[in-house]
Formats: structure tokens, C-alpha cells, sequence
């Protein structure tokens, strides 16, 4: 069974035979929550991709105390994913990050798309975004990840078009897309390593047809998944399998 991982933002000086501390609300789930007890093991990273393992020599209620055995770098994951996920209503956009963050993607991107049934508007929108890059946090521990995704501030169609534009292969999902995701072109070794894939998920009301004039302009390709019609909040966990699926990660 893998190690438990908690989070340890600055491992920068980390050494083996060095101790690393972990304070606050981390080191309380640690200790308290997931009883964490002098003389385990656990794995903290600090979500950039560095890791260090060792043994638990001090366990409070607000304080984890690590002996650093082993400090492990790790490239970041290759080829990157991003994701353009449109805002869904109630609690589906925190399960849209949570799968998202455990299949591996890299960066999501929250969109206001037209048909958005939330809003984030002024405070909501701190709260909400601070929800997403929270639920990320966890889903990154939760699936051992040495490298945490990002969570940008939210995107307006213009924005999200010129984050598309900076990308290699991008498909926008679209339940009337003439081609399907196989047909998607990937580049292959050694390229394919270095290729960053976006997917563009639209809102519960469907896209526009300015929306995808404005991704395809942007250099995206409009597909299908399949013959279902997928909610927006998984719609884009399949296709980022379907994806990660042709390449070497998945290998």
C-alpha cells in the first residue's frame, strides 16, 4: 500500500538525515484526523514535485515532525493537460476538480461560459474559486500526485480562447461535433512528451455557436465523446482518459 501524502509547501532545503515540519490544519489532519503516529511513514510534497519520505518522530495535535530518508524529484507530468471546464451549478464544479486532479490534469481553468448557470460575481468568486483550488489540494493527496494542479482565476471566452491559442492539440466537446475523439491527431515520440492538450468542457445549457467559432479560431478541434450525452462536471474526466489513454503516461 503507498504512503500516506500530506502537504509541506517549502521543501526547498529538505535533506536526508534532515527533519521537515508541518504545522496547522495539515499537520491536525495528519495527526488528529488521519492519526498519523510517531514511527510512520508518510510522504509530504510541496505540489511543485519534490518529495520526501521518512519516518513520523513528532506527532501534536497542530505539529508533524518528518526525518527525511529519501528526497525524490520528480518532472513534472508530460504531456500536459489543461482544462477549460465551464462553471457548473451546486457542487458539481468541486466534483469537475476532483476528478480532474486525479487523472492528472495540470492546470484547470474555470469558465464563464454564456449558458453558465453559476455565476462568480465579487466575494462568491473568492469563495468559489478558493473551494476549487481547495478540493484540488485534496484530490492531489488523495491520488499521491508529487505535482499539484493549478487552478487559474476565472476566464472569461476571450481569455479562455487565447489560453487555447498557446496550446498544441485542444478539442472542444460538443454533443453536434462532426469528428470523433479518435480522430484526433497526438504527435508521436519523441514529440509527444513535450505536446500540451487542452479540452474545452461547455456548461449544462450547451455551448454557443460564437463559443465554438471562437475555440475553433483559437486552433481547437470540435468532437464528440459518443452517442451519450455527458454531464459538464464528467464529461471532461472521459476525455482526458480517452486522451491520456494514447500516450506514453499511460503506457
Amino acid at each position: 500500500m503507498s504512503l500516506p501524502v500530506h502537504l509541506a509547501e517549502d521543501l526547498a532545503g529538505a535533506a536526508r538525515g534532515g527533519r521537515v515540519r508541518v504545522e496547522g490544519d495539515e499537520a491536525h489532519h495528519a495527526v488528529v484526523v488521519r492519526r498519523l503516529a510517531v514511527g510512520e511513514r508518510v510522504r509530504l510534497v510541496d505540489g511543485r514535485g519534490r518529495a520526501v519520505v521518512g519516518p513520523v518522530v513528532t506527532a501534536g495535535k497542530r505539529l508533524l515532525e518528518v526525518e527525511v530518508d529519501e528526497v525524490v524529484d520528480v518532472p513534472p507530468p508530460a504531456p500536459a493537460l489543461t482544462v477549460v471546464q465551464a462553471l457548473p451549478k451546486g457542487d458539481r464544479g468541486e466534483l469537475a476538480v476532483e476528478v480532474l486532479t486525479e487523472i492528472g490534469v495540470e492546470r484547470i481553468v474555470p469558465w464563464a461560459a454564456e449558458r453558465s448557470v453559476a455565476v462568480w460575481r465579487g466575494e462568491r468568486a473568492a469563495k468559489a474559486h478558493a473551494r476549487w483550488a481547495a478540493t484540488a489540494r485534496e484530490a492531489a493527496k488523495q491520488a499521491r500526485r508529487p505535482w499539484f494542479p493549478e487552478v487559474t482565476a476565472l476566464a472569461t471566452t476571450d481569455r479562455a480562447a487565447e489560453l487555447v491559442a498557446a496550446l498544441d492539440v485542444v478539442v472542444v466537446l460538443h454533443e453536434e461535433g462532426r469528428a470523433s475523439l479518435g480522430d484526433v491527431a497526438l504527435p508521436s515520440a519523441p514529440e509527444a512528451a513535450d505536446t500540451r492538450i487542452g479540452i474545452v468542457v461547455g456548461p449544462e445549457g450547451g455551448l454557443t455557436d460564437a463559443e465554438v467559432a471562437t475555440f475553433e479560431a483559437a486552433g481547437a478541434t470540435t468532437v464528440r465523446l459518443g452517442a451519450e450525452v455527458l454531464r459538464t462536471s464528467t464529461a471532461g474526466l472521459a476525455a482526458a482518459a480517452a486522451l491520456l489513454a494514447r500516450t506514453s503516461r499511460w503506457a
